[in-house]
């Protein structure tokens, strides 16, 4: 088993239909022990969710833009396993009012709590973790959703993604020294709770199957959680600073002809 032994953060499991819970059930398939988190009303639904997983885990609270839950999660972990070797960042929230197109007039209060939220919040949860991971090294991974172009109805959180690309550049720059590798996934359209919250989201979900070469299925994130497992796993040893596509190849696609 690829990840025989090794001790997982995973964060962001809401539903059974999350993709982090696809990432953590494959985690564990392949030896990992793993320890869930969310915050505030969340922790008891991702708790109930995490009875569903093939081995029990335990499930922390951890708001990430909180430097003092953060603190806490690192000293519980310090405490029970003594160092980490990977963290899942799956992370990501913006208001109403910065999706659905209404980009020309979304503030920048809103504009600023996407950012902190879902890029940001990286930073600070692999600063927070560091002193668990920089001895023996490690693998940080977050979600993305290609923010290389400019999607319908996307908006601010596109430009969030566009950061949290940036922050996976720089934290592997200035990390890898110490044998800490940070990717990103970006993964197709999943119809996860987090989807159903962004208005429109049909528009980018539908047609995604036919155009990718490989087909997608939009209920079903395996093929994200498994490519999670392989960036924790030793056998990506070599790769970091990386956005990786797990959508079928639709990224690779040019439109069709008018």
């Amino acid at each position: 088993m690829v990840l025989a032994g090794k001790k997982l953060l995973i964060t962001g499991v809401l539903t059974p239909q999350s993709i982090a819970f696809a990432a953590a059930r494959s985690a564990q398939e392949h030896g990992a022990e793993i320890v869930l988190t969310n915050f505030g009303r969340t922790v008891s639904l991702t708790q109930k969710t995490a009875k569903r997983l093939p081995e029990a885990c335990d499930v922390l609270e951890l708001d990430a833009n909180d430097p003092a839950q953060i603190d806490a999660v690192r000293e519980e972990l310090a405490a029970r396993w003594g160092r980490l070797d990977g963290v899942l960042h799956a992370i990501a929230f913006a208001p109403q009012d910065a999706l659905g197109g209404n980009f020309l007039h979304t503030p920048w209060e809103s504009v600023a709590t996407a950012m902190q939220t879902s890029a940001f919040s990286l930073k600070s949860l692999a600063v927070g973790m560091l002193p668990l991971m920089q001895e023996c090294g490690g693998s940080i991974v977050s979600f993305d959703f290609d923010a290389q172009v400019a999607w319908p109805i996307y908006d601010w959180m596109g430009v969030a993604k566009a950061g949290l690309e940036a922050v996976t550049r720089y934290l592997a720059r200035d990390l890898g020294p110490k044998a800490i590798r940070v990717n990103t996934v970006s993964a197709g359209p999943i119809r996860t709770m987090a989807g159903k919250g962004i208005p429109g989201f049909d528009k980018i979900t539908d047609g995604w199957g036919t155009r990718a070469p490989l087909g997608w299925d939009a209920t079903d994130p395996t093929s994200v959680g498994d490519t999670v497992t392989f960036l924790f796993s030793d056998l990506s040893r070599g790769i970091t600073g990386e956005l990786i596509h797990v959508d079928g190849g639709f990224h690779a696609m040019g439109t069709d002809p008018l």
